[in-house]
């Protein structure tokens, strides 16, 4: 694989065989990101399970301290009071079976979180294969199906985000921008991992975690110590 002038430049700072504190990985990484947008400081992981058994599945959500840096569109299926509820809340869209046809019918994707209450469920299901491949159906996990509507739309847009390992057990996470300070960056990188941490099943064997990566978008990966956590 080709790599540009700035990412080898980036790659030069970085010692492949360190396990960097998390401190001076986070010091790093805005050093790497040199692109000329704000690039997203993504966590990837990889876990000693196998999410094929069910009782060694790792998924979650927890609300960043500093949020993501991102302003999340919410769309939001309910009726009635519930839908009042999440119009309050600051959803940017609020329907029911019309949203469902406008997806299904226009290829309409102009959001970013699905949340749905459970009795919209059945309605929302008639589009699961349109939003499943696109990680949008909601989940009562990830905390998308829910009747405090007000809450969901309120956590999200305050910064939650959901892990969830793949099939592989690796998982990638957002901990904000680049123009973060340092010590935003650490307050949302220490959140995610002691959810992580909490999260490890009863049945997982060996050491939990086997390795951690910090990066930019476009920059080069810095292995974190995973003593640390």
């Amino acid at each position: 694989m080709k790599h540009g002038k700035k990412y080898l430049d980036s790659k030069k700072l970085i010692d492949q065989a360190k396990l960097y504190d998390p401190e001076e990985a986070i010091s790093l990484v805005k050093q790497t990101g040199k692109a000329k947008f704000d690039e997203t400081v993504e966590l990837s992981l990889r876990l000693s399970v196998d999410p094929r058994n069910a009782d060694q599945q790792v998924r979650g959500t927890v609300v960043l301290p500093h949020g993501t840096g991102r302003v999340q569109r919410v769309l939001v299926f309910a009726k009635g009071e519930k839908a009042d509820e999440a119009k309050a809340a600051g959803a940017d869209y609020v329907g029911d079976a019309d949203l469902v046809d406008k997806i299904r019918n226009e290829n309409w994707f102009e959001f970013d979180v699905c949340v749905a209450t459970p009795d919209m469920m059945g309605t929302v299901g008639r589009i699961g294969r349109i939003l499943g491949p696109k990680g949008l159906m909601p989940n009562p996990k990830a905390g998308t199906v829910t009747t405090d509507v007000a809450k969901a739309v309120a956590d999200i847009k305050a910064g939650k985000v959901e892990y969830r390992v793949d099939k592989t057990a690796i998982a990638h996470c957002p901990i904000g921008k680049v123009s973060f300070t340092e010590e935003q960056l650490l307050d949302n990188l220490n959140a995610l991992m002691a959810a992580i941490v909490r999260a490890k099943p009863s049945a997982a064997k060996g050491v939990y975690l086997r390795s951690l990566y910090l990066s930019a978008t476009m920059g080069p990966s810095i292995r974190l110590n995973t003593q640390k956590f």
